[in-house]
């Protein structure tokens, strides 16, 4: 080794952030692996680097005997003085240069592989340590490449993964293409530290009101509750303490500008800001809004709420694919159910109940598990085939046969594709 890989350090300490020392200390450590080898098993055997030259050295220390019957532990009292201990003696101990021939050969090879470790190990342990604190923070990145259906992206210092459970579902990305992820995790695995990104949770969303609202980030106003269904809608409920303002205003700035700017970064998701109220009542009809509710019927022992409606809401309370419904069901925490007035929609009551017989001619869905469908907001196979499981589970009446209705609905909607219209409100 010579000078150049001592400036080879010195730019690996500016660029990479490692003290240098530590890298000398490493690579010191690779030496002495080395040296054993081609020197053998010597006493305390230890290897020097001049920090001007680069030089490289061993050496061992070896006890003074009369008659030398280990070579690797003992010296003779001839061979220590003609080392240069004129005054040595039996039993002492000295410490004297064994580096082997080539040794600068072998200690380039052992060095360059000990820093390659070593920088791999420095750099592991500076990603955990720089992002360990991030997690809730909002990052850009760099889409690098895909693994599967999961995105690598490039932060600068580090790459991450955005794993395709957190991936926004109507949105594309492309290599090169910069985009803001949420930082969910730092985990340490088995291969490092790895850094977990997500654009479909939840908070990814309230970060970026924190971001773009101030009072949010100062506790004017407290976001109380948040639901989302990435990429399509999310709902958020705001209150503030203080009578003089007005959360909702607040959260959509003068001109909507505020809301716009988060918009354009959800890709134009819909965004829903609520009023809060602990009136539980008042909070399901601002959740449910613009739709008009004729009534609120509170069933506390089911956890339970009953709306009723005029025929021309009905659609607009539940929403396309009943999603309007369950956002709410998760931002108040109550189950609902949206049923049309009765007496003033018999027309509408009409259709309703052929739509149910569709659903209950389908081999596999019971007349009751039809009407709870259809009660639910969903209006023809089409809209049934594309609901997750855990939403149909959560359907009173439905609860565990949700796969064997899904599939049904499935089985019945590829049958039909090919035979006409299906009948839907």
């Amino acid at each position: 080794m010579n000078a150049d890989f001592l400036a080879v350090l010195d730019q690996w300490e500016k660029e990479k952030g490692i003290p240098k020392d530590r890298l000398l200390n490493a690579v010191q450590e690779s030496l002495v692996a080395a040296a054993k080898k081609a020197v053998g098993p010597a006493r305390e055997l230890r290897v020097t680097i001049d920090p001007k030259t680069g030089a490289t050295k061993a050496w061992a220390k070896l006890i003074v005997a009369e008659k030398v019957l280990s070579k690797h532990d003992q010296i003779s009292i001839i061979e220590a003085r003609r080392h240069g201990f004129a005054e040595v003696k039996q039993g002492d101990e000295i410490e004297i240069e064994v580096t082997p021939q080539d040794f600068g050969r072998i200690a380039a090879q052992h060095a360059k592989q000990a820093l390659l470790q070593q920088v791999r190990r420095a750099e592991k342990e500076m990603i955990f340590s720089e992002f360990k604190d991030r997690v809730g923070d909002i990052v850009s990145g760099t889409v690098r490449r895909f693994e599967r259906s999961d995105v690598v992206l490039d932060l600068g210092k580090a790459e991450a993964l955005m794993p395709n459970r957190e991936r926004v579902p109507t949105e594309e990305y492309q290599i090169g293409e910069r985009i803001r992820c949420y930082v969910k995790a730092v985990e340490n695995t088995t291969r490092g530290p790895e850094v977990i990104l997500s654009r479909a949770d939840p908070n990814f969303v309230l970060k970026l009101f924190r971001l773009e609202v101030s009072e949010i980030s100062d506790g004017t106003i407290e976001v109380k509750e948040i639901a989302r269904e990435p990429g399509f809608r999310t709902k958020l409920a705001v209150y503030s303490r203080d009578s003089k303002v007005d959360p909702v205003g607040a959260c959509v700035g003068l001109r909507g500008q505020r809301v716009k700017n988060i918009v354009r970064e959800l890709n134009n998701e819909k965004v829903d800001i609520i009023p809060w109220s602990p009136d539980v009542k008042t909070f399901i009809a601002n959740a449910l809004a613009p739709a008009k509710l004729k009534g609120i019927q509170i069933d506390e022992a089911a956890h339970r709420v009953i709306i009723k409606c005029a025929a021309d809401q009905l659609s607009l309370a539940i929403g396309k694919r009943g999603q309007n419904t369950r956002l709410t069901e998760r931002i108040t925490g109550w189950r609902i159910s949206i049923e049309p007035e009765a007496e003033k929609v018999s027309g509408f009551a009409d259709k309703v109940e052929h739509v149910i017989q569709e659903f209950a001619h389908v081999p596999g869905i019971t007349p009751d598990q039809a009407r709870v469908l259809v009660n639910a907001g969903f209006h023809a196979l089409e809209d049934l085939v594309q609901v997750d499981i855990p939403d149909l589970e959560s359907l009173p009446g439905i609860g565990d046969s949700a796969l064997l209705v899904l599939e049904a609905a499935r089985g019945e909607f590829a049958r039909r594709q090919a035979g006409g219209p299906i009948a839907s409100l």
